[in-house]
């Protein structure tokens, strides 16, 4: 009977995915074009693209970013049991944490209707019961913290890996020293706000950007950059060894497949965030991180940017949840002259971008610009320069593994600037 049991519980959760993520979502078009308008209140275009918009015009220069120490630290133990490990994080963020998840679910409400948090309260916490113990644990950690539910919580830890738009850039000095630069872009049509020009669920991640230190054994494992309440790697340093960051790829056989196959019982994939997690705990090599990046089938597809500490230790790994395709540092793209550095947006390097979203130009057009005299500067003009940042732009890092440098710090852009 408990064998039957649990055999309809996949069942029935495999089902009521289906139709949340199918049917409901897409049925009754009428209604969604007007609850995408009101929550979006797109009723006339000026009120997203400011009169005096330019999608790109020039290079920024001698941008100076905010001193990294407005970003706190915190120290996440490794030698201590799951569901303790993130307490003090997560008690400090607690208010924006129910803040934010409260606006995706207004904001949720209001494109898809309440059939989506009724599927996050009711279906997603038997999805949490399937994860890796030790990332299950921490999420029940994290939910007894803050007080929010079990199914909020596992949401928002896999809502990253399939609706984030970021830029990334891996680049060689003329002294041969490599670094790494992103922009993490995230809350594409979760309330646009136009008498501001803003993001809502954007505007409300900035206060949860963390520096994280993983430490174990009174030792640094590696260090992080994340939004409090979110346990997996979107933006890493392991120092003297290698930098990591991710970047979502748009496909159709992407992160909702994934999950509905989860569920129904093949648990041979790996979730994005907690392999990042383990790349960054056990590999002490570039070659071991790419290795170990390129390999395993995922849940979703992805964009894995590595750099490393040696000269031409470089690469861009395009997955698709059962392939991959290394692009190394070297090999140029369209429209790039120099071959000392690479860019990664959210579409394949080998196909142009869409109009509507081409940041990969700009950014490989001010790299040549730019030069590599003085990378690190480059790269923080590059990601402060339009539409490479956007409203949508939370926080930009730059990093080196051979200096153990990372900087971060929250973005602005003032209008004029696009919305995505």
């Amino acid at each position: 009977m408990f064998y039957l049991a649990k055999k309809m519980e996949i069942w029935w959760l495999h089902f009521l995915l289906v139709v949340l993520m199918s049917s409901t979502m897409l049925a009754d078009m009428g209604r969604q074009k007007g609850n995408i308008k009101a929550a979006l209140n797109f009723s006339h275009m000026e009120n997203i693209r400011p009169s005096n918009f330019t999608p790109f015009d020039h290079c920024e220069t001698a941008v100076v970013p905010p001193s990294s120490l407005d970003i706190p630290e915190y120290i996440i133990n490794l030698d201590l049991p799951p569901r303790e490990r993130w307490r003090k994080l997560v008690q400090d963020k607690k208010e924006g944490i129910i803040t934010l998840i409260e606006n995706m679910k207004n904001n949720s409400d209001l494109l898809f209707g309440k059939s989506v948090f009724w599927m996050v309260d009711h279906v997603l916490p038997l999805l949490t019961k399937t994860l890796p113990k030790e990332y299950r644990e921490e999420l029940i950690g994290i939910s007894e913290a803050t007080g929010v539910g079990i199914g909020e919580i596992t949401l928002f830890n896999v809502f990253y890996e399939f609706f984030s738009a970021c830029t990334s850039i891996v680049a060689q000095s003329d002294s041969g020293v490599m670094f790494h630069g992103r922009n993490l872009d995230f809350g594409l049509f979760l309330g646009w706000d136009p008498l501001n020009h803003t993001w809502q669920t954007t505007s409300l991640l900035k206060p949860l950007v963390v520096q994280l230190r993983f430490v174990r054994g009174n030792n640094t494992v590696y260090r992080a950059v994340n939004y409090a309440g979110y346990t997996g790697v979107l933006t890493a340093l392991k120092p003297k060894k290698f930098t990591l960051t991710i970047d979502e790829r748009f496909r159709i056989n992407g992160g909702y497949v994934g999950i509905i196959e989860w569920i129904s019982g093949m648990r041979n994939q790996q979730w994005i965030g907690f392999l990042t997690r383990q790349v960054m705990e056990k590999c002490n090599s570039f070659t071991c991180a790419q290795k170990m990046l390129a390999k395993p089938s995922l849940v979703a597809p992805v964009y894995f940017i590595l750099s490393g500490i040696s000269s031409k230790e470089g690469c861009i790994i395009t997955r698709g949840r059962n392939s991959f395709n290394i692009w190394p540092l070297g090999q140029k793209q369209k429209k790039q002259m120099g071959n000392w550095f690479l860019v990664q947006t959210n579409f394949d390097q080998w196909r142009d971008p869409p109009f509507y979203d081409d940041r990969r130009n700009p950014a490989i057009h001010c790299m040549d610009q730019l030069g590599n005299k003085d990378v690190p500067q480059s790269l923080v003009n590059v990601l402060s320069t339009r539409p490479v940042l956007n409203k949508l732009t939370t926080y930009t890092a730059v990093m080196s593994a051979e200096k153990d440098m990372l900087k971060v710090w929250i973005q602005s852009c003032p209008d004029p600037c696009w919305p995505w």
